[in-house]
């Protein structure tokens, strides 16, 4: 690996909570509305497959494509639409790659999509601690109790957390993994949602989590337990 950027990037986690389907395409989804002519978000896939290049990418993309290939010979790396995007083991070492290319982004939106099983090691490794917002995918009403518990240990950790309680359409599933899912198209993911996952971002670096008072602890297990309808879809 060569020498990196210290130029930091804002991290976003998504995960399921139970047997939810549409995390991914979620994360994809949001890495979408990251993204900008001049700079393209990474999406890293944790556990998954390598990704395939589309014929049509961003310049942005193609261009973080390259970058992160120089620094990581051997990642699975492709560029899709507006998104570039790595799939890394769901083990220490792919956490480490996941950390390695997050720095290579230098300063563009990072998200994480990783399988419920790894979200307690993901936040136990160094690259936990730079999470600044996490997008959950639940049915609420099969995993209140659960997605309460998550909702609140995310937040003691200084993380901001939003909910999605339905999955996307199968048409803006697609766009977004393709890349294509312009902010705000129909099937989208909501505005707030993307506005309170994405308001962590600074063109310098990360926020540095806070310590999460107890009053702040059953706030967010109130919230997670009525999951608010301005926080998903």
């Amino acid at each position: 690996m060569k020498g990196l950027a210290t130029e930091s990037s804002p991290l976003v986690l998504v995960a399921s909570v139970g047997a939810a389907e549409g995390a991914r395409a979620a994360a994809a989804a949001l890495a979408c509305a990251g993204s900008d002519p001049d700079r393209a978000a990474l999406l890293v896939d944790v556990g998954a497959r390598p990704p395939r290049p589309t014929l049509l990418a961003s310049t942005a993309a193609r261009a973080l494509e390259e970058r992160l290939l120089a620094h990581l010979p051997r990642g699975r790396v492709a560029a899709r639409g507006q998104v570039c995007h790595l799939a890394s083991p769901g083990d220490g070492e792919g956490f480490e790659a996941a950390s390695a290319a997050a720095t290579v982004a230098r300063g563009g939106l990072v998200v994480i999509h990783v399988p419920e099983a790894l979200v307690q090691p993901l936040l136990a490794m160094p690259l936990g601690l730079r999470l600044n917002a996490a997008l959950l995918r639940a049915e609420v009403c099969e995993v209140r109790a659960l997605l309460a518990l998550v909702y609140a240990d995310l937040s003691e950790r200084g993380i901001a957390v939003a909910v999605l309680k339905r999955r996307l359409p199968w048409v803006a599933e697609r766009r977004a993994l393709f890349g294509t899912l312009a902010p705000g198209s129909p099937g989208g993911l909501p505005g707030r949602t993307c506005d309170r996952l994405l308001a962590t971002e600074v063109s310098t670096g990360i926020s540095v989590p806070r310590a999460a008072s107890r009053a702040d602890s059953d706030s967010a297990i109130r919230a997670a337990a009525a999951v608010r309808p301005r926080e998903d879809r």
